[in-house]
């Protein structure tokens, strides 16, 4: 068993977290505090190669595996949230799942743009009536001839306003109540009867863009299908497996990102003539945080080695997402309490973590739900069936 990273993995963290430093951190706080996203930033990524993380080369990606990704995940929540987002949507639940369900075609046609930042790709599951409880979409299609008819709407979607095409999951219009039938959609923006608007208002990752998309009898063709008719909720679950990868991997970036500004402020800040690093209760909190960090390490390293091997991971990655999510947003809680009155004022970036922190223990899956799919796996209640398809292993042939 081998805990080291290799040359290349040390070489990408350094290049991303530059890349956090250059490209997200400036103008950060205006824009957070704005509520106004950053539209240059997918260029940038893609520029810079992070689009591509983990698809192969002969698709346009950068051959690199998948603990890659999610150091790169992990180094671009370290600058800000809207950087990582960025990553779990487009790299995360569109790219790697069409990489794992798509034709050779399909493949060929989407995966070049998608690796370069040509297209920018999204996932649309959300729904107004459907967040934990999936399985009460009410987004339908209707097969018409050699396309399918969407109607319905999504919403909380990232990059709604930005990406080129979405992945979506919908009902079949003509099956019984009580046997719903999915399937899963490759849907252009540009396809009439698409549209969108964005969310404003938002506690947290406000500098990304967040919104609704809505269809009205858009026509898909059918030849636009991830896996059979019947396969979209198995499509939609196996996204999330490879979204939650990569929100596990971006809270360790927070846990860091309130290390880096606690260890500052704990050796600046005095108080009774000695730094207040030197008080045993700010240590404690410190000693806290980098426990979270270095477990939370561990647990998506396990998950992406998983991935690069080919093992099913489902339940692995719902650990590393509960865990990871939870010691990011009692890190940053800590972080405030011990910049004190500071941490409550965005003078220091400590209370953008808090705020941001708290997202991600609702999105891709609450803190609940993964507490009950964890007990589950334990009692037996729950096991993990063979997938029809599976992502390519590394290195990729």
């Amino acid at each position: 068993m081998d805990f080291s990273l290799s040359q290349e993995h040390e070489l990408i963290r350094e290049s991303a977290y530059k890349f956090g430093q250059t490209c997200v951190l400036p103008g950060l706080a205006e824009r957070d505090r704005e509520h106004v996203s950053d539209k240059d930033l997918l260029k940038k990524m893609g520029d810079a190669g992070f689009l591509g993380m983990a698809i192969p080369a002969k698709y346009g990606g950068t051959d690199s595996d998948y603990i890659s990704l999610g150091i790169v995940c992990e180094e671009l929540e370290r600058a800000d949230s809207t950087a990582r987002v960025v990553m779990s949507v487009h790299s995360g639940l569109h790219s790697m799942t069409l990489m794992q369900w798509g034709t050779d075609a399909q493949k060929e046609e989407w995966l070049p743009g998608l690796a370069t930042g040509k297209l920018v790709g999204a996932f649309g599951l959300t729904e107004p009536n459907a967040g934990s409880d999936a399985s009460s979409l009410r987004t339908n299609v209707r097969r018409d001839g050699d396309h399918y008819i969407l109607n319905g709407e999504k919403t909380w979607i990232s990059l709604a306003d930005y990406a080129d095409q979405f992945l979506v999951i919908a009902r079949t219009a003509d099956a019984p109540a009580d046997k719903p039938n999915y399937v899963a959609l490759i849907v252009p923006r540009n396809l009439e009867g698409f549209s969108s608007r964005p969310l404003k208002g938002k506690l947290g990752v406000r500098a990304g863009n967040t919104g609704q998309i809505f269809f009205d009898n858009v026509r898909v063709p059918v030849s636009n299908r991830l896996g059979d008719e019947g396969d979209g909720f198995k499509v939609a679950m196996s996204a999330l497996d490879h979204g939650r990868y990569t929100v596990a991997a971006g809270a360790v970036g927070i846990i860091t990102a309130c290390l880096d500004a606690c260890n500052k402020y704990a050796n600046d800040r005095t108080v009774q003539g000695e730094p207040i690093g030197r008080k045993q209760l700010v240590q404690q909190m410190i000693a806290s945080m980098v426990k979270g960090r270095d477990v939370g390490r561990l647990l998506y390293y396990q998950v992406g080695w998983m991935k690069n091997v080919g093992l099913r991971h489902t339940r692995e990655c719902s650990m590393a997402k509960w865990v990871n999510c939870e010691a990011a947003f009692d890190a940053a809680n800590k972080a405030i309490e011990i910049h004190g009155a500071y941490g409550y004022s965005d003078e220091f970036p400590v209370e953008r973590y808090f705020r941001n922190s708290r997202g991600a223990m609702i999105y891709e899956g609450t803190h609940e739900i993964h507490t009950i799919v964890q007990a589950e796996y334990e009692l037996g209640y729950r096991s993990d069936k063979p997938l029809k398809y599976t992502l390519p292993t590394y290195p990729f042939a």
